[in-house]
């Protein structure tokens, strides 16, 4: 765990002092009625939420300590329930949706809620994450959890927490998803940079998660730079596969100064000319970024990627990434660029995880192109559907075509959704492009041809 800044301790205190002296507390004391903790809660757990936002955006790794700070009797339990959530969704979860370790931090402040003299009111806001975090956790966990509980009335309510429906796999993955749904935009994820071996292998899948969350969110990541390059930089990391998918999601995606850079290329060069096993593993992790549910695989990230590489070693990676600086470079529609595609490809076997990235990153082209082109635009789909043929020539591939297919086939119902007039010059335009060319591609057949063209007759009227 990293300590907290200063500067956010200060606020802390002060926010801290405010509630104590606060005339709303002083009625909720005096009165103990909802409406009064109501109104502690409208003033200050926006001020907490601001705290926390300056931590989580600038300084992550700082998350925990501030979620420990907030454990004080002094905050009166103002925003644990948002915290309790945030420990739900970090652990780490498997296949099962079950966590692959326990959750102790969801536990020290489940029991810090328990412990408030303000629980019966922070329990109108917990039973979700409740239900959740014991789903997610083992039946044993639970049971040692609620019997150190001496209170009967609060161990009760934590018993009746457990949900027989969570133990039915879909429920609880279900479950889980809607859950995290609610917390999808919010920055919560903290992690510990491991600094030996056994540490980075329990916990790549965290950390990949994290660096991920902050790429997408376009994070400012200055404050995790040197914890970033101090990972990189580890030997006795070298040759560890998590230790590389880390520094290709660092390469890709981060925007480095020269110092970092410089670490970067040094070691990335170094793990290839000393762990040739590392060139398959960068294959393979490059065909996974290129469907990656979050991230996006783009030619800028491709050339800052090949700019790292000392092209002087011969491996897959090098070979592919001068390939895709000539592809990012000429174009995919340049003869130059088909011409490297081919030779390239025909140097490899054709369902080696080198050629199904060519494929990948070719028909990003395409599926760039024809996602974002208008009806009012179709010459240009007719124009762009001639490389196909040669693309599909090259690849031999079934699921190329297909993917093909299904981006030909999507624009085409667009084009019909929008071109209504069936003896109009566009209609009869699209209907035989779609009877030569996507017809002789095998993307659709006659039969479906008449299909998606026939005029329906109108039922007669009464």
């Amino acid at each position: 765990m990293y300590e907290l800044d200063q500067k956010y301790i200060d606020q802390l205190e002060l926010i801290a002092q405010d509630i104590q002296e606060s005339e709303a507390l002083q009625q909720y004391l005096e009165e103990e009625e909802e409406e009064f903790y109501n109104q502690l809660k409208e003033i200050y757990e926006p001020k907490l939420t601001e705290v926390y936002q300056q931590v989580g955006d600038r300084d992550p790794l700082q998350l925990i300590a501030l979620e420990l700070i907030l454990l004080d009797p002094a905050f009166e339990g103002l925003f644990l329930p948002r915290i309790l959530g945030y420990s739900v969704l970090r652990g780490e979860i498997n296949d099962r949706y079950q966590y692959t370790r326990p959750q102790e931090h969801f536990k020290q402040i489940l029991l810090s809620i328990c412990e408030s003299s303000n629980f019966d009111l922070l329990k109108k806001r917990i039973g979700q994450s409740i239900q959740i975090g014991f789903a997610l956790s083992s039946d044993i966990w639970i049971t040692n959890l609620i019997a150190g509980i001496t209170n009967k009335k609060v161990a009760h309510y934590l018993q009746i927490q457990k949900q027989e429906r969570y133990y039915d796999l879909n429920e609880r993955k279900i479950g889980y998803q809607r859950y995290a749904r609610q917390f999808a935009h919010e920055n919560f994820l903290c992690v510990d940079f491991p600094t030996d071996k056994t540490a980075l292998q329990l916990n790549a899948s965290q950390l990949k998660r994290f660096l991920i969350w902050r790429i997408r969110s376009k994070a400012d990541n200055t404050n995790l730079i040197n914890y970033i390059d101090d990972l990189v930089a580890n030997e006795a990391f070298y040759g560890v596969r998590e230790h590389l998918e880390i520094m290709l999601l660092y390469a890709f995606f981060f925007e480095l100064d020269e110092a970092s850079e410089a670490i970067l290329r040094e070691v990335l060069n170094e793990v290839r000319r000393s762990h040739p096993e590392t060139a398959e593993w960068t294959m393979e992790y490059v065909r996974s970024l290129h469907t990656h549910p979050e991230l996006e695989l783009t030619a800028a990230n491709d050339r800052r990627f090949s700019a790292l590489l000392d092209k002087s070693i011969a491996d897959d990676p090098a070979a592919y990434f001068s390939l895709m600086d000539i592809v990012h470079t000429k174009g995919y529609n340049h003869i130059e660029a088909q011409d490297a595609v081919k030779s390239f490809y025909l140097a490899h076997e054709g369902i080696s995880v080198a050629n199904e990235c060519v494929r990948k990153t070719i028909l990003r082209y395409f599926k760039g192109f024809i996602s974002n082109l208008e009806p009012d635009a179709y010459t240009d789909f007719f124009e762009i559907s001639r490389l196909f043929q040669v693309y599909m020539d090259i690849f031999s591939n079934q699921q190329f075509n297909q993917d093909l297919e299904d981006l030909s086939m999507g624009y085409v119902k667009k084009l019909l959704k929008h071109f209504t007039d069936k003896r109009g010059k566009d209609y009869q335009d699209i209907k035989r492009f779609v009877s030569s060319t996507l017809q002789e591609y095998r993307f659709i057949t006659e039969k479906e041809i008449v299909e998606m063209f026939k005029t329906k007759r109108k039922k007669p009227t009464e």
